[in-house]
Parts: structure tokens; sequence; C-alpha cells
């Protein structure tokens, strides 16, 4: 099988790969010659707040903390779709043709929101007085 001149196009990309995936090596070879590798008990000590670990790190987490996590990132990308309307809002005329369609659109945006917001707060996911047996 001969290359034709289309596979030929390919071959900058396939070096580019190459050079990368040897970079990578030489530096994780080089650092494995040049690093110390003394493991003394300074290095073996606990890291985090100096506290030695007791017990299993595989404890069980409420949900809860993952609820508000979750709640956390959802809320996050709306902001994210906000933002690109509040920097354009003063030119939505000229874009859609009407001084108030983009206005009644965030609207209708943020009553969506605000329903979620609404449930979530019923659901008393973010009260944490609350039983665990509650959820």
């Amino acid at each position: 099988m001969n290359p034709t001149p289309y596979d030929w196009q390919y071959l900058p990309l396939l070096l580019q790969i190459l050079a990368a995936f040897l970079l990578g090596m030489a530096m994780v070879t080089a650092s494995w010659f040049v690093g110390r590798h003394r493991n003394t008990q300074v290095k073996l000590d606990a890291y985090e707040c100096g506290i030695q670990a007791v017990g299993d790190a595989r404890g069980r987490f409420s949900v809860r903390f993952y609820l508000v996590a979750v709640l956390f990132i959802l809320f996050d990308v709306e902001m994210v779709f906000m933002m690109p309307w509040a920097v354009i809002y003063r030119r939505l005329p000229q874009i859609t043709g009407s001084r108030l369609f983009g206005f009644w659109e965030m609207l209708v945006y943020l009553g969506f929101v605000a329903v979620g917001l609404y449930y979530i707060v019923r659901k008393g996911i973010l009260n944490w007085s609350r039983d665990k047996a509650d959820l």
C-alpha cells in the first residue's frame, strides 16, 4: 500500500504527537535520574494539619455533600450562561431587532432558575439541621 498525497498531510501531526511523547518520556526519565529518592521520616509524616491519620479514609459521607456539590456546579453553569447576555445587553436591540426581546428572554431563563431554587429549598436539600433519614 503506497501512501497517497492525502496521507502525507498527516505527517506533521504524527511528528508532533511523537515529539510530545518523546519529550514527556525524556522529562520523566530525567527526573528519575536527577531527583533524590530518600524517604526520610519528615517526608513520611502526616502533611495535612500535622495530625496523624486515624482510622480508614474510606468513611461514608452523607449524600448532602454530593447534592451541594452538584447544586454548586449547576448554579455556576447558569452564571456562565448569564455572563455573555450581560456583556451584550446594550447591543441586543441591534441583534434581535426588538428592544425588550433579550430582557424577556433572560427573565424566562431566570424564572426557570428560580423554580429550580424553589424546588431545592422546598425539598430541604440545603437544610443541614434535619435528620439524615428525612432525605
